[in-house]
């Protein structure tokens, strides 16, 4: 299959483009932030400071890759209303969130404010937005009612969640159609400028990663501090991706979005074939295996907050609608995490970008 997402496609695009980037000191968010600026785009980043020292954005130096960097929440209706619209943007991608399914039962309302009333935040900024632009709205493969009968989730199908987390992401799913059909029909798109889409991904690995309640960052910490990693639900089921998977199914939307504003504004599955699955054990044990050092153990926790045991996407709307499919399978993508991690002699920024130019070219 000819691959559709290209460095020398998305540089067209995005070079000398204007992109509102809000989540970009966060995982996904600078992994993002190394693309756009490898691809000539000027990138405006607003989210909160990174919260370790030793996150992935400080390792990369990120404030030196963007245009402008804002340290604020995004939350702060005004002060997130005031950057974007000022900063008339060509392009937003919007990352921030708070991402982690355990926090989500520990700071319930945080977890739905933030998710929920942080998107309608950012819509609500795009209304005050004069010129075009193309929005892209992260959420999640959680964002479904799971029964977890097995059938990969279809775009259409009934959105939920049973944690705080995924229930804060269908809301955050509910919010973005409500605005699209309110104030960003695409039907309208002559008077209003504005092509608004959603696209869903999850079970997300690659290097840099150190968030906490997270299998290859407690894998990691495990490694480089000679212990046994304890795996709370071994016998998960996932269809694991490399971060790259997702981040060049954004950027591949946002293109074609630009290009047919219409067709392209609706919502989107980007997850790996839902016949490459691993358990959460298998991936340990590839990990383990990759990296050359580490040891697991058996910790499921009797009583533990429910977290769903298996989690599939149907992806086949992306492949009809601009021919995008998964590149890697699960134990490539994590060998490259594995690598990423195990290169001691590398910075993070070489270490990325390398992993980058090779998926992209």
């Amino acid at each position: 299959m000819e691959k559709v997402v290209t460095t020398a496609y998305l540089r067209s695009v995005f070079s000398g483009k204007r992109v509102f980037l809000t989540g970009h000191t966060g995982f996904k968010g600078a992994w993002l932030l190394q693309i756009l600026h490898s691809l000539g785009a000027n990138v405006k980043g607003y989210s909160l400071a990174p919260e370790k020292s030793n996150d992935l954005y400080n390792q990369i130096e990120g404030d030196k890759l963007c245009y402008s960097s804002v340290i604020a929440d995004i939350c702060d209706k005004q002060k997130l209303q005031t950057e974007i619209v000022r900063f008339e943007p060509h392009f937003v991608f919007h990352l921030a969130a708070q991402p982690l399914v355990r926090r989500g039962y520990d700071m319930p309302a945080y977890t739905f404010l933030v998710n929920a009333q942080g998107t309608a935040y950012v819509l609500e900024a795009l209304r005050s937005l004069v010129p075009a632009a193309v929005g892209v709205m992260i959420t999640t493969d959680k964002v479904y009612d799971n029964p977890e009968r097995g059938l990969p989730f279809k775009e259409d199908d009934k959105l939920g969640g049973y944690d705080p987390y995924s229930a804060s992401k269908a809301a955050a799913e509910i919010v973005i159609d409500s605005f699209r059909r309110s104030f960003f029909n695409p039907k309208d798109y002559h008077l209003h400028e504005k092509a608004i889409a959603s696209a869903r991904a999850g079970n997300v690995i690659g290097g840099g990663d150190y968030s906490d309640n997270r299998i290859i960052p407690d894998i990691v910490r495990a490694i480089a501090f000679g212990e046994t990693v304890g795996l709370r639900n071994p016998d998960s089921v996932r269809p694991w991706q490399h971060v790259l998977e997702p981040l060049g199914a954004y950027l591949l939307l946002a293109a074609k979005m630009s290009e047919d504003p219409v067709l392209f504004s609706t919502a989107y599955n980007f997850g790996p074939n839902p016949e490459d699955m691993l358990t959460v054990e298998d991936l340990t044990k590839v990990f383990i295996e990759s990296y050359g050092a580490g040891s697991y153990k058996d910790m499921a926790e009797p009583g533990a907050p429910h977290e769903a045991k298996l989690l599939l996407l149907d992806s086949s709307r992306a492949m009809e609608h601009m021919g995008w499919k998964s590149q890697m399978d699960a134990h490539t993508a994590i060998r490259w995490t594995a690598e990423w991690y195990a290169d001691k002699h590398h910075s993070a920024h070489e270490k990325c970008m390398q992993q980058i130019t090779e998926y992209f070219s």
